[in-house]
């Protein structure tokens, strides 16, 4: 990797001094927290039809789903009409989805958010032919993740917990589940933490011929329940209860079944794992006596896919990937089972490739091959044998999208230099790109694959580019750092308008710094830092070491000991930045969200005096109160890994802290919990540490609402005029 000494790093700095844009209205605050400046990636949601020469949308007015030309863009065909459709109670509605022979349409409303992911709604089925609307479910419970078995027949569901089938050829609906309960047993859904770290909702899955529904069971009930307070508007505060697995703690016991549709016998699957494993993922072959059961025990370094007959109840492991710090269980999601094999994204040579299995789980050969990142399977076009992905292998900071053929011949189907993010229809024969880079709003566009034409725009973000000239700000450069431990780190910086080499400006870092995130990305963004470059400061973001699109080794690097190496980066780079001539290295702080909160505690507690001022928003404090699938990924439980867990708990650095603090936290966060933010304050306290502390009502993760992120911001940008 080429070096770049202090000379090459100021060089790059200086020679982005001058990229002001000309507009001359001022940024302002309120602007950026309304989301002026937030570029327009909403197209509506192109779902590719079988033939993948057409695909569905919802029409703005949220009343009809049209069928469109990939080719034209024209609509051919109107799907479901709210209005026209016989015996329809509703004026509007939320989702929807097609069954395989498009005989019925699923659609919901009146949806009800549960956690991050998931959600319950009113689900009514469309029968196409009869042109006749009818809720799916004769209870008044709301549903939850609808499941068209593959001839379209017949839908599973989730009703408080149990899992209903409704049968379209005779209108009645099966009961299969009976033990569902809140806060114990879930059937076919997943409990929080599934849902947080392995980001699923849904562990049904129909056999092909449609007569077998495999599901997970969750049982909750050992698992510590935690109480957070809501205040609401009330005169007595309630509470809302959860289960929650903390690091060490009890897990839900899963264990795997299949309803037989014509028996209604429920079989349970012996998994061949240990107890305490997770089954993140099930689905069926092309071979309906072949289930796909994805494994991972709880260390997360040994991932097993085992093929289950749903009758006989035999499991066969087809596939084993080890590893000596954890598997990601991301890229279980590349699995995909085609007639004659199955494709999987691994990190077997040090990096992230694709590969592709015959259905017995024999390699038949590696896809992509380099020193760079494949950082998303897009498709395998099984007619022509070629395999479609995104990848950094330009750059850990940018995306482009490639095809490999059947020969191994790559060909890179994206134009422009920056982040692409592509969505292929059925048929490979056109896809959906989305292309950015740090200083020109997404574009839009659909384009044909053979020719790699563009057919049409559907987004150019014209409106923003003309309301950005109209201002004055500098556009984000990319750099590069070296730290005292002599890793080159990537950066971009954000200067004042005014930009004056002579003089010396406060610095302002914002991080994330969790495993495998990139805030480093040449990609649009205009945020806070311009409304601070406006006001004099200079922000830089630096991906440290544990950061994604460098290969495992610099990801995986932090395993046992996360925080440690994170926080050290954070303080170098911010000392190799203190040595610039504009800098002023005696007015530096740093800030983040989440994980970026808590890298600020642990970076504020090992710099020795490095940063004048901190802003910690959600931050966790100490990983034993984390949950358990994330933590134990990256740092095994707190009894396997006492010094690991103590040496990076900003609660027993508490005492270390130098700099002034800023806390923030929303006390109905049911992903870092308030709690965290509490104790922190209460080790603060003891160790006689002042700091100054914002909560917000109510509030989750995320701290919004109302006039709520205006407030926030506000406050933490006084904080910083006051400090720096």
């Amino acid at each position: 990797m080429k070096r770049f000494g202090f000379g090459a790093l100021l060089a790059l700095l200086l020679a982005g001094g001058l990229s002001a844009q000309n507009g001359s209205k001022r940024i302002d605050l309120k602007e950026i927290t309304d989301g002026q400046f937030r570029q327009v990636t909403n197209i509506g949601e192109m779902r590719s039809l079988p033939d993948g020469e057409h695909y569905t949308a919802m029409n703005d007015a949220c009343n009809m789903i049209i069928k469109y030309s990939y080719r034209t863009g024209a609509p051919v065909d109107t799907l479901f009409n709210a209005a026209k459709a016989r015996e329809c109670t509703f004026d509007t509605f939320e989702g929807y989805t097609i069954s395989s022979t498009g005989h019925h349409i699923l659609v919901w409303r009146d949806t009800e958010p549960i956690y991050r992911r998931s959600f319950r709604a009113n689900v009514y089925d469309y029968d196409v032919r009869r042109n006749y609307v009818k809720p799916i479910s004769d209870s008044k419970s709301k549903q939850m993740i609808p499941t068209f078995s593959p001839d379209g027949r017949m839908v599973a569901y989730v009703s408080d917990n149990n899992i209903w089938i409704r049968k379209f050829d005779f209108d009645t609906e099966v009961q299969v589940t009976k033990d569902g309960e809140l806060n114990k047993i879930l059937n076919g859904i997943t409990d929080w933490v599934y849902e947080e770290e392995f980001a699923v909702t849904n562990l049904m899955a129909w056999s092909p011929n449609s007569e077998q529904l495999a599901f997970v069971r969750f049982d909750e009930s050992e698992v510590p329940e935690y109480s957070m307070q809501m205040f609401g508007t009330g005169l007595y505060p309630g509470y809302y209860d959860y289960k929650y697995p903390k690091a060490g703690e009890k897990n839900s016991k899963v264990t795997l079944h299949a309803y037989d549709v014509t028996t209604k016998d429920t079989k349970a699957l012996k998994v061949p794992v240990e107890e305490d494993s997770y089954i993140p993922r099930i689905v069926f072959t092309n071979n309906s006596d072949q289930l796909a059961v994805m494994t991972l025990n709880r260390h997360q370094n040994v991932f097993n896919m085992y093929y289950a007959n749903p009758k006989s109840g035999v499991f066969r492991l087809i596939l084993r990937d080890e590893n000596k710090a954890y598997v990601d269980s991301e890229w279980l999601n590349s699995i995909h089972f085609y007639t004659n094999s199955f494709s999987y994204v691994n990190e077997q040579d040090g990096y992230a490739h694709i590969y592709l299995y015959s259905p017995t789980g024999v390699m038949q050969r590696q896809v992509t091959k380099g020193n760079w990142d494949v950082t998303a399977f897009l498709g395998y076009d099984e007619a022509t044998k070629t395999v479609y992905y995104e990848s950094a292998e330009e750059s850990p900071m940018r995306r482009a999208v490639y095809k490999v053929d059947a020969k191994g011949v790559k060909t890179k189907l994206s134009t422009g230099e920056g982040t692409n993010n592509a969505t292929f229809s059925d048929n490979f024969a056109y896809y959906v790109n989305q292309y950015s880079n740090a200083n020109t709003p997404v574009k839009i566009t659909v384009n044909e694959t053979k020719s790699n034409k563009v057919l049409r725009v559907l987004q150019d973000n014209a409106r923003l580019i003309d309301k950005l000239a109209g201002y004055s700000y500098a556009k984000k450069e990319f750099i590069k750092v070296r730290t005292a431990s002599d890793y080159e780190l990537n950066a971009w910086i954000v200067k004042p308008v005014d930009f004056d080499e002579s003089k010396k400006y406060p610095v302002l870092m914002f991080q994330y710094s969790g495993p495998n995130s990139q805030q480093v990305l040449d990609k649009y963004s205009f945020d806070w830092e311009q409304y601070l470059a406006a006001n004099g400061i200079i922000t830089v973001c630096v991906d440290g070491r544990g950061t994604g699109a460098r290969g495992e080794a610099f990801r995986k690097c932090t395993y046992l000991r996360m925080g440690e190496l994170e926080s050290k980066d954070q303080v170098e780079a911010a000392q190799a930045l203190g040595k610039l001539p504009f800098v002023d290295k005696s007015r530096m702080a740093i800030w983040g969200w989440s994980f970026g909160g808590y890298n600020t505690l642990m970076s504020m507690s090992v710099g020795n005096g490095t940063f004048k001022a901190g802003i910690a928003v959600a931050p966790p404090t100490d990983w034993k109160y984390y949950d358990s699938v994330y933590t134990e990924r990256f740092m095994r439980t707190p009894k396997e890994n006492f010094q690991g867990y103590a040496a990076t708990s900003p609660i027993r650095l508490a005492k270390d802290l130098q700099g002034k603090l800023l806390l923030i936290h929303g006390t109905a966060d049911d992903n870092v919990h308030f709690q965290q933010t509490m104790d922190y304050a209460e080790a603060l306290v003891q160790a006689g540490k002042q700091f100054e502390m914002q909560v917000y009502k109510d509030r989750n993760h995320s701290i919004y609402g109302g006039n709520t992120r205006y407030h926030l911001y506000t406050r933490m940008s006084n904080f910083l005029f006051d400090n720096l």
